[in-house]
């Protein structure tokens, strides 16, 4: 056994000699130069024996082989990612994705055209500023569960959005938890049940008044006037007369509300202006003669083109000249002024010298049934709704109504594209 191992340890001697068999050449050879510059043997053995020993040790102890260190895969693998983006931008629901520490892996095109863009790798909480979104968002990535709630955006304008958050097991290899957060407009939803609700409330308090009339003149007419037939023939008239005010009345409601539906869309069609107002001009023409009143029109010579619904502009124009006719005849003259084109702003002013409207009144003349005199109103027959839908055509229309006024020298309505 002693034998074996001795000549083992000779074996890996002999092999250690012959891989530092050049470093060995080397220390004998430096070892005799020391000597030839007159350095002591011992103190030269000394050093070549320690030199020795550190080329047997070096090879005796050979280093470890470095570990191949893996970079461990992000949370999600690029083609992943790029295939998430391919399938999401296809569709026109709002869409981020969002990492378990809560950054902003990527966001759909229809996000970014909502919201702005988001560049990767943003903490969400630094772009959603809505405390109940960032909540719902945490719940789920603790939980796991799939979360919603109802969110009201302002800017860049009002939107109700469905917002929900679900887990979603993404990548092949990874198997790595990913959170998707959409956005659901639900806005179109919230503006028909608005104006439901408005409808009912508005018709509601306008109807009752003449339908309070025509059942008293029926009830008259079914009791103590059966057989008076002048009180027949004055009731009647009245009851027509009330009844012709409910159906103006519920026409204009109901084209209220089907501007209000259409309001987001801007109508496309080129429009020349001043043949459309010379029809409107001559359409009011025998109103205008009924109260004493004379509408000029001044147009220029070049053509004066907007984008807008002929129909709609027409309702426009209408209710502003058949206003400016009814409430302000006690100046005799309503002059219409056509300016803009050749790269100016389109704009059209109706100008009437009737008593004008009290500045307090000013900012409001544009709601719903608002009347500066009530009473001047109802006996003019008018509706209280005319100059409210005036302003969704124009909002429509990306055009804004501008209103002057001055109490006993007339008001100007002026309408800019």
């Amino acid at each position: 056994m002693i034998l074996k191992d001795t000549i083992k340890v000779w074996e890996r001697l002999k092999q250690t000699a012959r891989s530092e068999i050049w470093g060995i050449g080397l220390s004998i050879a430096a070892a005799g130069g020391l000597v030839f510059f007159g350095i002591h043997m011992a103190a030269v053995l000394l050093f070549w024996l320690v030199w020795v020993i550190v080329l047997f040790n070096r090879s005796a102890d050979p280093k470890p082989p470095v570990p191949v260190v893996v970079v461990a895969p992000s949370v999600v693998e690029e083609t992943d990612l790029d295939m998430l983006a391919t399938v999401f931008n296809a569709l026109d629901t709002p869409i981020l994705v969002i990492a378990p520490d809560e950054t902003v892996l990527l966001q759909n095109q229809a996000a970014e055209k909502a919201f702005g863009t988001i560049p990767p790798n943003t903490d969400l909480s630094a772009r959603v500023r809505s405390p109940g979104i960032l909540d719902m968002v945490r719940e789920t990535i603790v939980t796991g569960k799939v979360n919603q709630i109802e969110h009201s955006e302002r800017f860049p304008s009002d939107a109700v959005y469905i917002v929900r958050v679900a887990p979603a097991e993404v990548g092949q290899k990874t198997g790595e938890r990913l959170y998707i957060l959409s956005y659901r407009d639900i806005s179109q939803a919230r503006r028909i049940d608005r104006m439901r609700s408005d409808f009912v409330a508005n018709a509601s308090h306008e109807l009752r008044t003449p339908l309070a009339s025509l059942r008293g003149f029926i009830e008259t007419l079914q009791g103590p006037a059966r057989n008076d037939q002048k009180a027949h023939e004055k009731f009647l008239g009245i009851m027509h007369e009330q009844a012709t005010r409910m159906s103006r009345l519920v026409d204009d409601l109901l084209s209220l509300s089907r501007l209000e539906l259409k309001s987001h869309i801007a109508p496309d069609e080129a429009i020349n202006l001043a043949p459309l107002l010379g029809h409107v001009r001559d359409a009011l023409g025998p109103l205008a003669e009924d109260v004493g009143v004379e509408i000029s029109l001044i147009v220029p010579d070049d053509p004066v083109i907007v984008q807008g619904d002929r129909d709609e502009l027409t309702e426009v124009f209408e209710n502003l000249i058949e206003n400016a006719c009814k409430y302000g005849q006690e100046g005799k003259k309503v002059e219409v002024t056509l300016s803009g084109g050749g790269g100016t702003p389109a704009e059209v002013s109706v100008r009437d010298h009737g008593p004008g409207i009290p500045a307090e009144h000013v900012p409001r003349i544009t709601e719903r049934f608002y009347r500066v005199n009530v009473e001047a109103s109802r006996s003019k027959k008018g509706t209280g709704l005319g100059l409210a839908i005036v302003k969704h055509i124009l909002t429509r229309h990306r055009a804004r109504l501008l209103v002057q006024s001055e109490v006993g020298k007339g008001t100007v309505f002026t309408v800019r594209f």
